[in-house]
């Protein structure tokens, strides 16, 4: 059922892109689009594509940083495997797909999801803020979309500083667990905010920022490559630009919660490479599918991948797959009608047992 729900979601995403696809070549004028994409430099695409594993490496430092920051025991190597299926889920709306990382994590090392579930928060935020930075030269630049570019940075830093009040948390979960339909999840909230606060005091915030914005610095220079290898003069001039249209776009993009943003970070894309680049539609089509199909789509691939492998040795290992695990865990949850304190939590002898804290709740 688990794989299931997923499929469903990728399938749903699929057609979605299938029509922003149609859209941009429609828009861009098909004939013309696809003579320009003839005449494309395919020699830039391996460079292209190197700079977008830039910025996956750079990610997948920061996610060691975080499992380090939380003492989650994992090899380098099942932890790769596993940041890597999780961009698998990058078509998911606003990427809570990637709490399969979460998900695959317990799995592996018993780790609950409310205790690691937080590193996909400080991950969309850390590079949120880094964003913001790789814009800023654009936006004294250009002043374009500045608007809705501080409205998304009082949002980020107004709920780190929320969520560094740690008295204030404290005392509203405490209020909570008077409420009877609170009280169950009161349990896993707090092991969330544990985790969350960990991850977003200051020092290993701006630490990831730093680690965001030369991340994201490589598919703002794949950007550029697609913009040379279409034919428009390079310069530190375009390299400003391609850095300021991809951090707008993809925090757009973001803010939307559609799946890999799909229509508002292309959109954008498109509507700002022909404002700051190029007038022409053809060439803001062309290489908004380009850059997006070296970015969105070569990283589905490469979570697919993963996740594929990842499953498999799962069943040379004689493991349950993915989808008997999620369906034993809703057959448990219907046959418990008291509060679930964890998603490990089990029932033994009439009494409820967390594997968690190793507490028994009669």
């Amino acid at each position: 059922m688990f794989t299931r729900k997923i499929r469903t979601g990728i399938i749903c995403s699929l057609v979605l892109a299938f029509i922003v696809i149609v859209a941009i070549a429609l828009y861009a004028d098909l004939p013309h689009m696809v003579e320009a994409l003839t005449r494309f430099h395919w020699v830039y695409i391996p460079l292209i594509l190197g700079f977008t594993l830039v910025n996956y490496a750079g990610r997948f430092i920061k996610w060691q940083y975080y499992l380090k920051r939380l003492k989650i025991e994992i090899s380098n190597r099942e932890s790769l495997w596993i940041f890597l299926a999780g961009l698998s889920m990058a078509i998911t709306p606003g990427k809570v797909g990637e709490l399969l990382k979460s998900y695959l994590l317990k799995r592996s090392t018993g780790t609950p999801i409310s205790r690691t579930s937080p590193i996909i928060v400080a991950e969309r935020l850390s590079d949120g803020i880094a964003m913001l930075g790789l814009a800023a030269a654009g936006l004294v630049l250009y002043g374009i979309g500045w608007e809705i570019l501080l409205l998304l940075l009082i949002f980020g830093v107004g709920a780190i500083i929320l969520i560094q009040n740690r008295p204030l948390v404290l005392s509203l979960l405490q209020k909570g667990e008077r409420f009877p339909l609170i009280t169950r999840f009161v349990h896993l909230v707090r092991e969330f905010y544990e985790s969350a606060y960990t991850l977003l005091q200051w020092r290993p915030l701006l630490l990831a920022i730093g680690i965001g914005i030369i991340s994201w610095s490589g598919e703002c220079v794949a950007l550029y490559f697609v913009y040379s290898g279409l034919g428009i003069a390079a310069g530190p001039d375009l390299f400003v630009k391609s850095m300021f249209i991809l951090a707008v776009s993809s925090l757009l993009g973001s803010a939307s919660g559609l799946p890999g943003g799909l229509g508002t970070a292309d959109g954008s894309m498109l509507g700002l490479t022909r404002l700051l680049v190029t007038s022409s539609a053809t060439l803001g089509g062309a290489a908004t599918l380009l850059i997006r199909l070296c970015t969105l789509w070569f990283g589905l691939l490469v979570g697919m991948i993963a996740l594929f492998r990842i499953r498999w040795l799962q069943r040379l290992r004689g493991l349950d797959s993915l989808d008997s695990d999620w369906d034993e865990q809703q057959k448990q949850k219907r046959r418990i009608a008291q509060p679930i304190y964890d998603d490990l939590t089990y029932v033994t002898d009439g009494t409820l047992t967390s594997t968690n804290t190793g507490e028994k709740f009669v």
